[in-house]
This record gives structure tokens, C-alpha cells and sequence, in this order.
């Protein structure tokens, strides 16, 4: 009965497999032609495997200086860069990553941690606990608190980090507002970028396997395992795509698991028949 358990989950993630590989839409840009030029200098282009500092400070949403170093223990680690006093799009990526993370059964503390970095040195510990409490509140699991960190910094340390990540911003002096990209880093417990997703909206499927991989397996179900292995990440489009080719060799298999499983069951009723025969003629 487990073998047919086991066999029928087998199938079916083949063929989410495969839908996802007849269904796959074309990626959206991560740049937009003709920009204005005080637009010409901001941007996203993080580095796969590209180390992140993590002997820079910052100070945390209860104003406690902490090393960036401090949450990666083991964990892969999802980043967010924002400032706080954004009127609009900061505010998109904060709701969309909480309501990706809603979908994903992993807890914040526990599987991942999330950090939002504020790329405004004028911005306090104080506005950090604010939106804090926000996506707390949007979150509804009280229980993860400790595993979202929102902080401050100095420029030095935000310069620093911002560089290594490769996120470009820039300061309107007339509005008072930065004008900045968006997106996600997904990164392994000791801080390189395993992961990025742009915009403010991200599948819940690639997220949960982006943790996965950032995790090198230590996270996730065997079933996150098979699709990663009928999924790779595609680091141009930013998305997990369908390799067709895998999908045609994990169905050969699960055909010829089929065959030698059938025939394991039919010889052993056969056994048991010819048994029931042998106690009948006795």
C-alpha cells in the first residue's frame, strides 16, 4: 500500500510537471526601456553565489546594534531592500512577500529568516518597528515574531551592502523621495545569493523552492525535491522553469518502477494462490 501511495504522488508531480512546462508564460522584463535619466542609474542585477558582507552593523526595529552575521545561523535567509518612508512601492514589496510567505507552510525562525533593510540612513529603529508590527499583523502567525528583523543602518553599512548586491538607487532632492527597483534575495546560510525574484508579486511555488535550494535540502519535503528536480531556475527570467528533458526521464522511470512493481504484485498473488491450492489439497 505505501509503494501505491508513494507511486500515485510520483505521478501526480510528474504531471504538474508537465502542465508547467505546456503553460510556461514568457518572462516579464527586468528593465524598461527609455528611461528618464535620473532613472538611468537605479537598478537590481544581483550576482548568483555573490557574497553579501556580513560584518556590517545595523541596528534592529528595538534599536539593539547587531551584525548582519547574526541571522545567518544555519538558515537560508530572505532580503528585502526598502526604506520605510516609501509612499508606494516599498510598500508593494512588503505586502507581496508576506502574502507569498502566508502560502508557504515553512515558519519564519524556523525554516528561513526574513530581513527588510531600510537604504535611508535617516530612517529610525523606531519606523522599523512600525512596519514590523504591520506585516506581523498581515502575517497572522504571532509565533514567527522572531524570525523578521527589520532594520536600520548607516550609509557606510547600507553603501556596503547595497554594492555587493548590486541594488542602485537614487535621491530626488526635490520630492524627497529615492527612486529604486524591486525585489527579493533568497541566500544561503552563510550569505551568498542562491536566489533573486524581481517585482512585487512572487509565485509561491518558486519562493518555497528557492528556500529549498538555498538550503541545499536541508528544508522542504521530498515531494519539493522531486519538482526541483523537474524545475530549474532560470537566473535571466528570475523564475523556475520546466526541464522538459527531466520530466521525460522521471516519467521513463516512474514506467518502468509501474511495470516491475506489477509484476512484483502479480507474482506474489500467484504465490499466494498457488499456497491456498497446496492447504486446500491437504
Amino acid at each position: 500500500m505505501k509503494f501505491v501511495c508513494w507511486l500515485m504522488a510520483s505521478v501526480a508531480t510528474l504531471l504538474l510537471c508537465a502542465a508547467a512546462a505546456r503553460a510556461q508564460a514568457a518572462p516579464d522584463g527586468a528593465t524598461v526601456p527609455g528611461l528618464p535619466p535620473q532613472l538611468r542609474n537605479v537598478g537590481f542585477d544581483p550576482q548568483l553565489n555573490a557574497q553579501l558582507p556580513l560584518d556590517i552593523a545595523f541596528r534592529d526595529e528595538v534599536g539593539r546594534q547587531v551584525l548582519l552575521r547574526s541571522y545567518f545561523d544555519g538558515k537560508p535567509v530572505v532580503v528585502a531592500f526598502v526604506y520605510y518612508g516609501c509612499p508606494m512601492l516599498c510598500n508593494e514589496v512588503e505586502q507581496g512577500l508576506v502574502g507569498t510567505l502566508k502560502m508557504i507552510s515553512f515558519n519564519p525562525g524556523r525554516e528561513y529568516e526574513v530581513i527588510f533593510v531600510s537604504f535611508d540612513p535617516r530612517e529610525t529603529p523606531d519606523m522599523a518597528l512600525q512596519k514590523k508590527q504591520a506585516a506581523m499583523s498581515r502575517f497572522a502567525r504571532p509565533e514567527t515574531a522572531a524570525g523578521w528583523h527589520f532594520l536600520t543602518g548607516q550609509k557606510d553599512s547600507i553603501d556596503a551592502l547595497m554594492r555587493a548586491a548590486n541594488f542602485r538607487y537614487s535621491f530626488d532632492e526635490k520630492s524627497g523621495l529615492f527612486a529604486h527597483a524591486s525585489g527579493i534575495l533568497l541566500l544561503t546560510p552563510d550569505g551568498r545569493i542562491s536566489r533573486y525574484f524581481f517585482g512585487v508579486n512572487y509565485p509561491g511555488r518558486d519562493v518555497r523552492l528557492g528556500l529549498v535550494d538555498a538550503s541545499a535540502g536541508k528544508i522542504g519535503t521530498p515531494g519539493d525535491r522531486l519538482l526541483l528536480f523537474c524545475f530549474q531556475y532560470d537566473p535571466t527570467a528570475a523564475r523556475y522553469s520546466a526541464t522538459i528533458l527531466r520530466i521525460i526521464r522521471l516519467g521513463g522511470l516512474l514506467t518502468v518502477v509501474c511495470i516491475i512493481g506489477g509484476i512484483l504484485m502479480f507474482r506474489r498473488r500467484e504465490v499466494g494462490a498457488a499456497g491456498a491450492k497446496l492447504r486446500g489439497a491437504d
